[in-house]
């Protein structure tokens, strides 16, 4: 099997401080030629982004692409809804955990997969703030004890 060249473009580093990830699946994402493009030369923020289920499709809202500066008519809205492509027992499994109270469905990730664009789509639930300070607490010891572990030449 041929292995396959992933490249980040872009990442959502606040949806993982402002929630628990569950689950994560990998979505393709329809887009037009300049967002390709745009995507490729990394112009994307998910950092408000969110996805959500209508009709039994699967969308995302919030994600910004910025126009491609040698696009033309051809450029679309950079913050229009776009379509996220997953198999049909996906949508259902999602669609299963999303009436579940508490849980969302939010954008990690946007990578190239080969010359594809693909989304990494997560189950979140919510965090409170008693928990968002208990990873910051966690993180810190963490990295005190690794300076701590530095700081001694064995």
């Amino acid at each position: 099997m041929a292995q396959v060249n992933i490249k980040t473009i872009a990442q959502n580093k606040k949806a993982r401080h402002e929630y628990f990830i569950e689950d994560t699946y990998e979505a393709g994402i329809e887009l037009s030629g300049t967002e390709v493009k745009s995507v490729r030369k990394g112009s994307v923020n998910l950092k408000d982004s969110y996805a959500a289920i209508d009709k039994g499709q699967v969308y995302v809202y919030n994600m910004h692409i910025s126009p491609y500066e040698q696009g033309n008519i051809f450029n679309k809205d950079p913050m229009r809804t776009r379509k996220l492509l997953l198999h049909k027992y996906e949508i259902n499994k999602l669609i299963g955990y999303v009436q579940q109270k508490g849980y969302t469905l939010i954008p990690l990730s946007i990578y190239l997969k080969g010359s594809l664009v693909k989304v990494q789509l997560a189950i979140a639930k919510g965090k409170e703030l008693h928990d968002k300070r208990h990873d910051i607490a966690e993180r810190d010891a963490k990295r005190e004890m690794e300076r701590e572990f530095r700081g001694k030449n064995y």
